[in-house]
């Protein structure tokens, strides 16, 4: 088992997990794109790396960050929206032709369920991707880019909804009149959970595979909402919008589940 960690986004979900594997004896090296938090990563027990990947250059040493570590977790956001987005694809043929250099040969890719785009059926990770957002586009591009390696053993997680301390829609879903589609179901993640899928896909080894990161059970929109915003004591969502008359993708962690490791934490925690 790999003992020596590098996490590429020590964001949200990367610093949490960088900490985790930091608890568990793993040597951790983490990047970050801001200077000011190199202290921060310093004192949590990670060997900091200021590194940015833009469309044309990656920006700060990838090179020692890459050869000091025998498997590499992948999270970076694809940042297509706002004024000046780059091509998410362009940034990992540049990262992947590193790779190629400096290693390592293990790989965690953190993707989306953005992938699958607007299947209204249960999907499992055998279902072919059908993205229509530019961001599920690119993404698969991306997946493909470093599974279609044969020299690579990459491992890609394909993430629901993120859910977490600081994070959750029904902050800003109590503040929107007329919403729609509240009978369609969620599919949601907790940080925890993401957490663990990695740490066991890590564990047991569990290389060259697809798993879908989507909490076992799925609720309505407007049932989940509607708890989560009693329980905060929030405004509770107008979900008084157009209803789908057709049930909505259900995304199923079939892989994860099947290998008998259970979700630990209740998409309400």
């Amino acid at each position: 088992m790999s003992k020596k960690i590098g996490v590429l986004g020590c964001g949200w979900l990367g610093l949490p997990l960088a900490k985790h594997f930091v608890a568990n004896t793993y040597e951790v090296h983490g990047s970050t794109t801001s200077n000011e938090k190199l202290e921060l990563l310093k004192k949590e027990g990670i060997h900091p790396y200021e590194i940015s990947l833009s469309s044309t250059k990656i920006h700060g040493d990838i090179e020692s960050f890459l050869s000091n570590i025998d498997l590499l977790v992948i999270n970076v956001p694809p940042k297509l929206r706002g004024a000046n987005p780059e091509n998410f694809v362009e940034k990992m043929n540049l990262l992947h032709a590193q790779i190629k250099k400096s290693g390592p040969y293990k790989l965690i890719f953190v993707s989306s369920t953005a992938v699958y785009g607007n299947l209204n059926h249960e999907i499992t990770e055998e279902t072919l991707p059908q993205p229509v957002t530019e961001s599920g586009k690119q993404l698969l591009e991306c997946e493909q880019l470093f599974t279609l390696d044969s020299t690579l053993q990459t491992t890609v997680i394909r993430f629901g909804g993120l859910i977490g301390p600081n994070r959750h829609p029904v902050t800003m879903l109590s503040k929107r009149p007329n919403l729609t589609n509240g009978n369609d179901p969620v599919n949601l993640i907790h940080l925890q959970d993401c957490i663990h899928l990695i740490s066991t896909i890590i564990e047991n080894n569990y290389w060259g595979e697809i798993f879908n990161g989507v909490y076992p059970l799925h609720p309505s929109k407007k049932e989940y909402y509607t708890a989560e915003a009693i329980r905060r004591e929030l405004p509770i969502p107008d979900y008084s919008g157009s209803i789908s008359g057709n049930i909505n993708k259900i995304i199923v962690s079939k892989n994860f589940l099947d290998k008998s490791h259970l979700f630990q934490t209740s998409i309400v925690s």
